[in-house]
């Protein structure tokens, strides 16, 4: 198949080449989609962001961070990082975390992140407002094979969470985080729901109070 813009289209996967994927993933035109590649099939989301899914995006980061800050947990949070097993798989989570010590954290770079050198991030999120069934699909099995330990989905329609646990090429459904422990999902959830008619700072007081 000759790669186009037709045929590229929005939220499908595609079957390509991994030249054929690095090729349409350097166009500078291309600079602010996000690019999955795993197992011969890329996916390029081109679609606007709205308010609902820029809504919920921004309030994982405050759980996580809150949580992380009052347990002495050490994180380094990416958004909207390109991750790259060169000749294998590319993803772009929405937010990603490196949790805990001894990890092989990357450098400042333009580049995507290169997991020949680098550890993979520990905590993958994706904010689901039109793609729910993907991200509880391919890119949970994409998520698997590139050993991040937790997946988190959030439904921005529903206002839901789904959590997973990985290791060993496998995932399961959790109710308490992992790598993040004490941490529930309900939690979690209740913070994305609360983002529907609450503002951050009562939000923000609300995760304060609940994590003290």
């Amino acid at each position: 198949m000759i790669i186009t813009e037709q045929n590229i289209g929005t939220d499908n996967w595609v079957k390509v080449s991994w030249e054929e994927f690095l090729a349409l993933a350097n166009e500078p035109k291309y600079e602010k989609a996000k690019f999955y590649y795993y197992q011969g099939y890329m996916r390029v989301e081109m679609s606007p962001v709205g308010p609902r899914h820029g809504r919920r995006n921004s309030i994982i980061p405050y759980v996580v961070a809150y949580f992380a800050a009052i347990r002495n947990i050490v994180f380094v949070e990416f958004s909207n990082t390109s991750f790259r097993k060169a000749g294998l798989d590319e993803f772009q989570p929405d937010v990603a975390f490196y949790i805990g010590s001894d990890l092989k954290i990357p450098d400042d770079s333009d580049s995507p992140v290169d997991l020949n050198q680098y550890d993979p991030p520990t905590l993958v999120v994706e904010i689901a407002a039109s793609s729910l069934s993907e991200d509880l699909g391919r890119k949970r099995l994409l998520y698997e094979r590139a050993n991040v330990r937790e997946y988190w989905v959030v439904d921005a329609i529903d206002l839901k969470v789904i959590a997973f646990g990985m290791g060993e090429g496998r995932s399961g459904e959790i109710k308490e985080s992992q790598v993040l422990p004490g941490l529930s999902i309900a939690i979690v959830e209740e913070a994305v729901q609360r983002s529907r008619e609450g503002d951050n700072g009562e939000i923000l007081r609300w995760l304060i109070q609940t994590f003290s």
